[in-house]
């Protein structure tokens, strides 16, 4: 019987040479600014769940945010299964409740645990489902909603560009 191997592959920055986690996660917000993509997500969350519009955003724009969302999870996903060693602690007093963002804090202080649990819950596959959905329903007006429940994975998308982009930050200083 043949082992069955997860499909990372990154659609939007494919290269020739192997990339960690961190490095793709890097690209990924050097093409996308994290309030600017917490903001894309949220914007088309509403437009998803809203039956009477239907998102003003030029299509070409909505599909390169799904396709580097897309690689986005999938880095998220390589750091789960290769970095899960190297976590950083660290132990901050007095920490305000605007850091920590949607965090909590022992997330704050341990980055990983946002994706162990994200890729817990939900597989890649299920992310990319959902980012489909997403924007296919924001596009336009329906008369029906989404099948499934679209906000756990929305808030799982949300911790994790936060979480990323503590540990790119994290990883710089």
């Amino acid at each position: 019987m043949k082992k069955s191997r997860a499909h990372v592959e990154t659609r939007f920055w494919a290269v020739d040479k192997k990339r960690s986690g961190l490095q793709l996660m890097e690209t990924f917000f050097q093409f996308n600014d994290l309030a600017a993509s917490k903001e894309m997500l949220n914007n088309l969350m509403n437009y998803a769940v809203n039956r009477n519009s239907w998102i003003h955003e030029d299509p070409a724009v909505l599909y390169q945010f799904h396709q580097a969302v897309q690689s986005f999870v999938r880095a998220a996903y390589l750091i789960d299964l290769k970095e899960k060693k190297k976590a950083a602690h660290v132990h901050l007093e007095n920490l305000s409740p605007r850091v920590l963002g949607l965090l909590s804090e022992k997330e704050y202080q341990n980055p990983l645990l946002v994706f162990k649990k994200a890729f817990k819950e939900y597989s890649v596959k299920e992310f990319d489902y959902f980012m489909s959905g997403i924007v296919y329903f924001s596009m336009g007006m329906y008369n029906h909603l989404p099948e499934r429940n679209i906000v756990n994975p929305y808030i799982h998308l949300i911790k994790m560009l936060d979480a990323a982009h503590l540990m790119l930050e994290r990883r710089g200083k």
